[in-house]
């Protein structure tokens, strides 16, 4: 039976839909909200069932926006989570919150259910640019939502940053970063801009209507994020993520270190043994799969163990620190260095790999072009 230490529960329920967003969402107005979380609760019991939580540590509430439900909705879903987990146990329970949908009672409910942090999407703090990529609250909004939690005794909050947008300059990034410190929050995620399929931003693209940040600016502008979290405190610890000390996410690190984890709700992904479990996006055929007694499963794939070692190189690698070797070997049985010690030597003689203190971690160089550097560690690459 595999030690499964993190839960995902997904709300795919949004006030709006985001030009850039292409997650499993839909628009909240008309939705069968209360019978999504009935059968929330049924797929958590079925699974639960074959693999008991002996082991929980993490649970992430993400989305879609979960605050985006109602007081007495969100009540629910409390209530659920408590039904199978005991939240005192947890090291870390995170909530994912729309700044403009963060009101007092829904942080007293999440606060009175054991809610211990946090992630607050603010893209930004340029009111222009929010409004450009389809957000619909202001930097107002954000100050107001952290100011609204820490009264409420949220000391660990996140805060998500965008760069790379229509039309954003370096100058616009280091302002944004500016309004962050200001808030003195421990912990950011950084994240650039991936135009994806099915977004609006797509569309735009196609058509020659998207202005983006040519390569070497968004180069540009990462960098400068890098040197300025790091000037203020905020280590980086992944490729994306910079915390002050103690404030790391223990649940996406779960998912760095390729570890196994829970994932329930419409889309969500699990990691249990060695399957990975894709659940039905769509909301109506989830709930009716579970109103049937049946997991809402979409794909099943079991990896192999050349998928596995991949998984765990460039996983690994997102990481500051990088893969630890002994920690690889006790896994597999092997070095990385026997599958990959060509690639590896290549890509330290390149700059984009270090290899010391026993652990195989990204240069600056390598941060810059990580996707490169993963893709080394993929058949063919």
């Amino acid at each position: 039976m595999p030690l499964i230490r993190a839960m995902y529960i997904h709300i795919p329920f949004c006030t709006h839909i985001c030009h850039y967003c292409d997650f499993n969402k839909v628009f909240l107005k008309g939705q069968p909200v209360d019978q999504y979380l009935e059968a929330l609760r049924k797929e958590i019991a079925i699974v639960f069932r074959e693999h008991p939580p002996a082991a929980l540590e993490t649970v992430y509430i993400g989305g879609g926006t979960p605050t985006a439900l109602s007081e007495k909705q969100l009540n629910r879903l409390m209530d659920i989570i408590h039904s199978f987990v005991d939240a005192g146990k947890l090291k870390e329970f995170t909530v994912e919150a729309n700044p403009g949908d963060l009101t007092g009672e829904k942080l007293a409910i999440l606060k009175a259910a054991g809610v211990n942090r946090l992630s607050i999407g603010a893209q930004s703090f340029n009111d222009s640019l929010l409004e450009r990529i389809g957000r619909t609250h202001r930097a107002k909004d954000v100050y107001e939502a952290v100011e609204q939690a820490r009264k409420r005794g949220f000391e660990n909050i996140n805060i998500d940053l965008m760069y790379a947008l229509p039309g954003q300059t370096a100058s616009d990034v280091l302002r944004s970063l500016d309004h962050l410190f200001r808030l003195d929050v421990p912990h950011c995620s950084a994240y650039s801009l991936i135009v994806e399929p099915k977004t609006v931003f797509y569309n735009l693209l196609r058509k020659g209507m998207l202005a983006l940040p040519a390569e070497d600016e968004e180069a540009d502008m990462y960098e400068r994020i890098m040197e300025e979290m790091e000037k203020r405190g905020l280590h980086q610890y992944e490729i994306s993520n910079f915390a002050k000390k103690g404030f790391e996410s223990m649940h996406n690190r779960i998912y760095w270190d390729n570890e196994n984890y829970y994932g329930f709700g419409a889309g969500a992904h699990s990691y249990i043994g060695d399957r990975r479990i894709a659940n039905i996006g769509p909301v109506k055929k989830y709930i009716e799969k579970l109103e049937a007694g049946q997991l809402p499963v979409r794909e099943e794939q079991r990896l192999s163990l050349r998928e596995r070692v991949e998984e765990e190189m460039f996983l690994g690698l997102r990481k500051t620190e990088g893969v630890s070797v002994a920690k690889f070997e006790k896994k597999f049985g092997f070095s990385p260095f026997a599958w990959y010690g060509e690639r590896i030597r290549r890509l330290e003689e390149e700059n984009l790999l270090a290899f010391e203190g026993g652990k195989i971690r990204l240069t600056k160089k390598g941060k810059l072009l990580g996707n490169v550097v993963f893709s080394q560690f993929l058949v063919g690459g």
